[in-house]
């Protein structure tokens, strides 16, 4: 048997079923949809909230690691005290969660 054979006998016929060949991956998208997509979508939805109702006192902690509570709140911006009197300024995009969610994790 050549190799031109086994492509003829693999090609789909005339009577086959576009609707049955498109199905397995219509599936795959649904799969990925419920299962990896709106999983992160409601993630970042979670987090935008949070975000957005940071409040003076709250303990936070920023995507490089650095535990600390609010002191201070601007549009784009919060200034964060780590010590007694060390305030640094961080982007709001940088705030992951606060101190109670990473004691809950872990």
């Amino acid at each position: 048997m050549n190799l031109q054979s086994i492509f003829l006998q693999a090609a789909p016929t005339g009577s086959s079923n576009i609707f049955s060949s498109i199905l397995p991956f219509l599936l795959i998208i649904v799969v990925f949809y419920f299962f990896m997509i709106r999983p992160q979508m409601k993630r970042q939805k979670e987090l935008k909230k949070y975000r957005e109702e940071l409040k003076k006192g709250d303990k936070v902690i920023t995507t490089g690691g650095i535990y600390g509570k609010v002191a201070e709140i601007k549009e784009a911006h919060v200034n964060v005290e780590i010590a007694n009197g060390v305030v640094i300024k961080i982007d709001k995009s940088a705030i992951i969660m606060d101190m109670s969610d990473a004691q809950q994790k872990r």
